[in-house]
């Protein structure tokens, strides 16, 4: 009868060789995953240092995967044979024929993902001066197995003159404190290839204590180095990268804070006499902080005590956008004290665009208030007209015609008026201010604000109505919103 099975029973162990094999196999699987990756991450734009961050990351993993498929596959088939090539001082040298024929055999560059050519071995016998090298490294260096190894006087000579003195002190240390080698040099093969080497090694010492002789390993890793050298670089170049869209971003954030007006919260203009207009303003910036643009809104109170009032926008992000936004509403805030009219302020505003030595478009809204008369003169250039409130209705003005700025040249600008009244509410607002949902509704969202504005008791209070409603809103581009309450 046998013996019963007892749960505490260790379950058989797979052998040595086949845990090999299973981390082989996984190995291969996880490398053929990573190259995948590599394909799929397809350079459209060279200049995108993101891009050729992860691909050069792609390439580093598929080199330390290929290395660690060698490390296994060696480690369950065994070293192959080989004939190690000995040169010993007591030997004849080679003769000039030996070595022209040496030197005419060509070695040529190991095969990716291969080991065998990547990894050699050599001694140094220090009693009878003779040298051992294995095949491999004679591969390595380039270097024909008729022409013999090199002796560590002469194994300076292969490398850059720049990392021989590296060599000499890891020989040094090892032969003279018995310091075991770890270092890596490069080599200049006869061939003209530079070629990085990793060396690992230590002293071998007699029955005396003394050093007998030096062993060492060494290992081709240039291809690996490569692949670091890119991640590096890609990584560096997408860093800067960021760190310039950073420091771009700062600048456009302070110039636009720089060139909006100071005032914050309500402002009365003119600031004595009857019919003053009450205003509010906003500037909402889009969900991306990095879509700082060229909207603008100002409002002027001019020396004959009329008041001017303008929201506009220019194409584009950043310290161009908010540059050219800088120059035209300054050029728009000098043209409007010198009393220029506002449909040909827009036809100078347009000159100024496109004349600019960085072209782009832009879109903008001019209304000069004169509190005497109730008089509301506009002009506009491709803008959304202003929204006028009145009795707990809104309505869009009547358009005058107007292009964009800087799309034509010679443009002439219509002038338009209406006359406003005590207590009505005129809001000027750039396109941005839609929200995701009102794409192609126009002003609808505003204008059912309308009943609200009727309630409000100050363009403040108006705004915060604007703001609650279209605040949170994820916007795709900044916004501006100016609002004016007209005064008794």
């Amino acid at each position: 009868m046998p013996p019963p099975l007892f749960a505490d029973r260790p379950a058989p162990q797979p052998s040595e060789r086949e845990a090999v094999d299973a981390l082989i196999n996984r190995t291969r699987r996880l490398r053929g995953d990573v190259d995948a990756v590599r394909r799929d991450t397809v350079l459209i734009d060279e200049e995108d240092p993101q891009l050729r961050w992860q691909r050069a990351l792609c390439d580093l993993a598929v080199h330390h995967l290929d290395d660690l498929g060698s490390h296994l596959g060696q480690l369950r088939e065994g070293l192959p044979p080989r004939t190690e090539h000995v040169e010993d001082a007591s030997a004849p040298e080679a003769t000039p024929d030996t070595a022209e024929a040496g030197a005419q055999q060509r070695y040529d560059e190991p095969q990716p993902g291969s080991l065998i050519g990547r990894v050699g071995s050599a001694e140094w016998n220090l009693l009878t001066d003779g040298v051992s090298w294995s095949e491999e490294l004679f591969q390595i260096f380039g270097r024909s197995p008729e022409a013999g190894p090199l002796s560590l006087d002469e194994l300076p000579s292969m490398l850059l003159p720049e990392d021989q003195p590296l060599l000499t002190a890891l020989v040094t240390d090892c032969l003279v404190d018995g310091r075991p080698i770890d270092g890596e040099f490069r080599i200049l093969r006869t061939d003209g290839r530079m070629r990085t080497l990793h060396m690992m090694g230590e002293p071998v010492l007699d029955p005396d204590g003394c050093t007998a002789s030096m062993w060492a390993v060494l290992r081709d890793v240039s291809e690996l180095r490569r692949s670091q050298q890119a991640v590096r670089r890609s990584h560096d170049s997408l860093r800067h990268r960021e760190h310039r869209a950073q420091t771009e971003h700062r600048l456009a954030v302070e110039l636009h804070e720089a060139v909006l007006p100071p005032w914050r919260g309500s402002l009365r203009l003119p600031s004595q006499g009857p019919g003053a207009l009450d205003i509010a303003a906003h500037y909402l910036p889009s969900e991306s902080s990095s879509h700082i643009g060229g909207d603008w809104y100002d409002a002027l109170e001019m020396p004959d005590g009329r008041t001017v009032l303008t929201v506009g926008d220019l194409t584009g992000h950043g310290i161009q956008a908010t540059s050219a936004m800088a120059m035209l509403l300054g050029a728009l805030r000098g043209m409007a004290v010198a009393g220029i009219e506002p449909g040909v302020l827009m036809g100078h505003l347009n000159q100024l665009l496109e004349t600019s030595v960085q072209p782009a478009l832009g879109s903008a809204v001019c209304c000069r208030v004169d509190p005497a008369t109730g008089t509301l003169a506009w002009a506009q250039a491709g803008h959304p007209a202003p929204l006028l409130f009145r009795d707990g209705e809104g309505r869009p003005l009547p358009a005058p015609d107007g292009v964009l700025l800087g799309a034509a040249s010679g443009v002439a600008y219509e002038q338009d008026e209406v006359h406003l009244l005590p207590g009505d509410v005129l809001v000027l607002h750039t396109e941005g201010l839609n929200r995701h949902s009102d794409r192609g509704a126009g002003p609808d969202a505003l204008l059912a604000l309308a009943p609200r504005f009727t309630q409000a008791r100050s363009a403040q209070e108006c705004l915060r109505t604007v703001v609650a409603e279209f605040g949170d809103t994820e916007r795709l581009d900044d916004a501006c919103v100016l609002i004016a309450r007209i005064g008794a």
